[in-house]
């Protein structure tokens, strides 16, 4: 199974519109583990500072469950919660969602998409963070340039709670 995040954002710059097509593939691979379960996994746009600029997933149990509520294991995904998701209150309309098994997965967002309309142009990192009970936790950053004619393709691969990741830019 393939997916592919896919998103067009609009961005004003200098005051012409502007748009462009951010597709982003996430493989959360199958472990072969004793106790398995199911990872939180984060997904943010911040900039090169580390300030957050766009929460665009956030993958969690909603429901309460044997280990608890959910929402009190978010903390376990550590970068994406130091950052943003201690001041945010969940769930976040559009944003949460459940979790996910192995997989890879799409996530779709359009030009009119809140989180991104005020993406200026400029330097960005995308983070993809997972966390899982049991496992481990790991976080892939990839710094990209976003703009008006910005095109470039970025992939990396994880070592444990994530597999491949992709990010392509087309204007």
């Amino acid at each position: 199974m393939r997916a592919t995040l896919s998103f067009t954002a609009l961005s004003l710059l200098a005051g012409a519109a502007s748009a462009q097509s951010v597709d982003l593939g996430i493989e959360l691979p199958r472990l072969n583990v004793a106790e398995y379960h199911k990872p939180y996994v984060a997904v943010w746009i911040s900039e090169p500072d580390h300030s957050v600029v766009a929460n665009l997933a956030v993958w969690y149990q909603l429901d309460d469950g044997p280990e608890g509520h959910g929402e009190d294991w978010l903390k376990d995904i550590r970068q994406w919660w130091r950052r943003t998701g201690r001041n945010l209150e969940m769930p976040v309309d559009g944003v949460s969602s459940p979790t996910r098994g192995p997989g890879e997965y799409t996530l779709s967002f359009s030009s009119d998409d809140d989180r991104l309309r005020n993406l200026e142009a400029g330097s960005y990192v995308l983070h993809i963070e997972a966390a899982r009970e049991v496992g481990g936790r790991e976080m892939i950053s990839i710094p990209f340039e976003w703009g008006e004619d910005v095109e470039a393709n970025f992939s990396e691969s994880g070592s444990e709670e994530l597999g491949g990741v992709s990010l392509s830019i087309r204007p």
